[in-house]
């Protein structure tokens, strides 16, 4: 067991865990419903469609749990974003048993991947200012969409953002959790929402003999490895290092490809640590202690654990929730990260420009090659950083006090 820095009480627990809460809901209500527009196009039963979401729920929760607390850092993982997007326009030429192939052949590259360390060296590389550039440019949007909900429902807008300038006034800890309660409290008086058609039923797991075939292999395992490395896993752990948490990108990637690996038989498609969705848990606003916001990362996981558990029913309830509400209470809750992100690329006179770059190109988010915006934002800043400073600088690495007392 890792050693922490103080003892944790009853109060430690409230602030992570609705960030935790926070996450999972704009996870799911954000994004999930292109793994039903997948499942849709690949022609699954309702059976396998759970089956999926089981899966990939439940390696999730298991993977970020033990993460976060054999580490004591808030490492949340996560389903492949855009790589489910990807499978929506795949899934419909390719036979569902040799996608299941596919998935094997990815989570077993970055399993190998993991044990190489090349990753992680080539993180290490990247300087700060262009990494907290990269984070502000992804985040962008998020903030943005806070309060371009306004033209959808200009009230509900209103409301959640008063009710954060005003907690953030009294009693900064806790904004996040009240405009969660506000919200729903908002939504529900108003019958914005209708729960009376959720019930709970229990998904079972359906196993799918996988197939292997050289289409596959170039058609969906290559271009899944690839898209999920550059669109979650270099954003998630540059989110990772922004809040200052330093555990080697080497284990992550093995844990969470042996949970791609045995999950991938029952539907899920791949597992990677979070990026968007982790930056809620990771500053200041999940708790002010950085030595505690482990517990949000064990939170994250007893939470997707359960919605895995009951399937599609309780997905189902966070699709039912408002646009406009889940990209209010996302944008709201990355505030603080934005704003740390920005102040943290423009901090060294020297590398002010390429950061901006970096965020400006990411921002932009320009999808080239099927590659998306992260990965030729943080293209573009090293490019720049190369050809104006001539090259980048390797810096040592430094382990948080957690990991060094493991190593004594």
């Amino acid at each position: 067991m890792n050693p922490t820095s103080s003892s944790l009480h009853g109060r430690d627990w409230i602030s992570p865990t609705i960030a935790a809460l926070i996450s999972v809901i704009v996870n799911y209500g954000g994004t999930f419903i292109l793994v039903f527009q997948a499942a849709k196009v690949a022609g699954l039963s309702p059976e396998m469609t759970a089956s999926w979401i089981l899966s990939i729920s439940v390696g999730v929760g298991i993977t970020g749990i033990w993460l976060s607390y054999r580490y004591r850092e808030p490492i949340i993982t996560a389903w492949s974003t855009p790589g489910v997007a990807f499978l929506v326009s795949v899934l419909a030429i390719t036979p569902y048993e040799e996608a299941i192939g596919a998935y094997i052949i990815s989570a077993l590259g970055f399993i190998v991947l993991g044990i190489s360390g090349m990753f992680e060296r080539f993180v290490r590389l990247i300087p700060s200012g262009i990494a907290s550039g990269l984070l502000a440019g992804i985040l962008l949007q998020f903030g943005i969409s806070a309060f371009g909900g306004a033209k959808a429902d200009p009230l509900l807008v209103i409301v959640l953002f008063a009710a954060y300038v005003l907690l953030k006034r009294y009693t900064s800890r806790y904004a996040i959790v009240g405009i969660l309660v506000i919200g729903l409290i908002y939504l529900i008086s108003l019958e914005k929402v209708d729960f009376s058609t959720i019930k709970l039923a229990i998904a079972s797991p359906v196993f799918i003999v996988p197939e292997f075939s050289f289409h596959a292999l170039l058609g969906v395992a290559l271009p899944l490895f690839i898209i999920t490395l550059t669109g979650q896993y270099m954003p998630g752990m540059l989110v990772l290092r922004n809040d200052g948490f330093k555990t080697s990108a080497n284990p992550i990637l093995i844990v969470t490809g042996l949970g791609s690996l045995f999950a991938a038989p029952f539907g899920s498609h791949a597992f990677n640590v979070a990026a968007i969705t982790a930056a809620i848990c990771t500053g200041k606003d999940a708790h002010e202690d950085s030595t505690k916001r482990y517990i949000a990362g064990i939170a994250c996981g007893i939470f997707y654990m359960v919605v895995g558990i009951f399937g599609v029913t309780l997905a189902a309830l966070f699709l039912i929730l408002p646009a406009t509400f889940i990209a209010t209470l996302a944008g709201l809750a990355l505030l603080g990260t934005i704003g740390s992100s920005l102040a943290g690329a423009l901090t060294e006179p020297k590398g002010r420009e390429t950061a901006l770059i970096t965020f400006l190109a990411t921002a932009a988010n320009v999808t080239l090659l099927g590659v998306g915006g992260a990965f030729w934002g943080l293209v573009a800043g090293l490019a720049a950083h190369i050809l104006i400073h001539g090259q980048i600088r390797h810096k040592p690495y430094r382990t948080s006090g957690i990991q060094q007392a493991e190593q004594k």
